[in-house]
């Protein structure tokens, strides 16, 4: 199965364009229901984000599909997802969070938490580059009780700028024949671009625990 999935996202650009070849109008059906999961179920972070808007953004520019209707929609896509997302934490997440700790993961949800203490709402616009942040983060501000006209600002901004930049970078650089020739690799590329600031942050905890915990233990000799 994971092979398939793995199969699958490295060959978007060949999945893509035969799923618009052979199912046309429902196709825009399916590029709607993968990015609202991706981003309004927090059982589906797994799903393909930024590789699949680069590849929808390649695929604009040989007119295989209408590039604005897409990007229109995907934007759509993306603010319904994280207002569902946002209002599942909102109404019941605490509560899903005690009763189904192997779906709702402690780490990825405390993981979001520090995003949320470190840069407040703006957490909202930032997750959206941050793949498996970007699936907890609107669940988290539900449960934070974050007010939903600020929840929705942000929504709106991070959803703009995320469809917008990913799908421009495919418009234009995915008719490039070495972009088009090597297409497993330039998605292998987003992907680890795309979890380098992940990175970067669990690195960044670390280094605070450790040095926490030597203060800590430096206070407790002193004593």
């Amino acid at each position: 199965m994971w092979k398939k999935a793995i199969g699958w996202v490295l060959h978007l650009d060949k999945h893509l364009a035969g799923m618009f070849a052979s199912y046309g109008t429902i196709a825009y059906a399916i590029l709607f229901a993968i990015v609202f999961c991706e981003t309004g179920l927090v059982v589906t972070p797994f799903l393909p984000g930024d590789s699949l808007l680069f590849a929808t953004g390649a695929l604009g520019a040989s007119g295989a599909l209408n590039f604005p209707l897409t990007m229109a929609m995907l934007f759509s896509a993306a603010v319904l997802g994280d207002a569902v997302n946002y209002g599942v934490g909102n109404w019941a997440g605490a509560n899903f969070m005690v009763k189904y700790p192997k779906v709702f993961k402690k780490e990825y949800v405390e993981k979001t938490k520090k995003f949320y203490e470190k840069y407040g709402g703006k957490t909202v616009v930032m997750a959206r580059f941050f793949p498996i942040v970007r699936t907890f983060a609107p669940f988290v501000a539900g449960v934070a009780n974050m007010t939903y006209a600020t929840f929705f600002t942000y929504n709106v901004m991070g959803a703009a700028v995320w469809i917008c930049s990913f799908m421009s970078m495919g418009y234009f650089f995915g008719q490039i024949p070495a972009v088009q020739e090597n297409f497993a690799l330039t998605v292998i590329g987003i992907i680890v671009l795309s979890l380098v600031p992940v990175i970067v942050e669990i690195i960044n905890a670390k280094k605070e625990e450790s040095e926490s915990e030597s203060e800590g233990g430096e206070a407790a000799a002193a004593q």
